[in-house]
């Protein structure tokens, strides 16, 4: 199986890697879908600081363990090429490396074009006002490491159709 594994900041549009998936009907798993639809099985208000919490908890004691949950259900639908989004450090990469063909991608914007996203999109665990503390939870995950050392990248600053296009030349090359 061949996995394309999307990184990135907050608000960097990781997001395209669900849509182009969904108009070619790949396989798509989201730790950050994950986290979310526990905090909400857990009957908690949907916030940036109890998505944190969660986040934090489901990653356990050795930050695997929300990674661990998503490769198992891609592993399981027996795709032949699929996307995972929301790897935050190496050990989650070497994780998935362990299991299929990981190909990392990391899509990338300035800090001032997330923010504006951010500011846009009125996601419930998003806040504006949380933003530096958010940026700065993910590089303590060790978000930076996937990026900078990621197989290929998409610079997220123009049009969505744009972003696809880069992400389609990455799936077919």
């Amino acid at each position: 199986m061949k996995i394309l594994i999307i990184v990135g900041m907050p608000a960097a549009g990781k997001n395209i890697a669900r849509i182009y998936a969904g108009s070619r009907d790949m396989a798509y798993y989201s730790t950050g879908d994950i986290v979310r639809a526990e905090v909400k099985s857990r009957g908690l208000e949907v916030d940036s600081v109890t998505t944190s919490q969660v986040s934090d908890d489901l990653r356990g004691d050795d930050g695997l363990g929300v990674t661990r949950l998503a490769l198992e259900e891609m592993l399981k639908s027996g795709a032949e090429m699929g996307f995972l989004e929301g790897m935050r450090s190496w050990q989650e990469i070497e994780l998935i490396r362990e299991k299929a063909d990981g190909v990392v991608v990391a899509v990338v914007a300035p800090r001032g074009v997330r923010l504006e996203r951010v500011c846009s999109r009125g996601r419930a665990d998003d806040s504006p006002a949380d933003f530096g503390d958010r940026d700065q939870r993910e590089i303590a995950y060790g978000t930076a490491i996937p990026i900078a050392l990621a197989d290929a990248y998409i610079l997220n600053t123009g049009s969505m159709d744009d972003a696809i296009r880069q992400l389609d030349i990455i799936v077919n090359s």
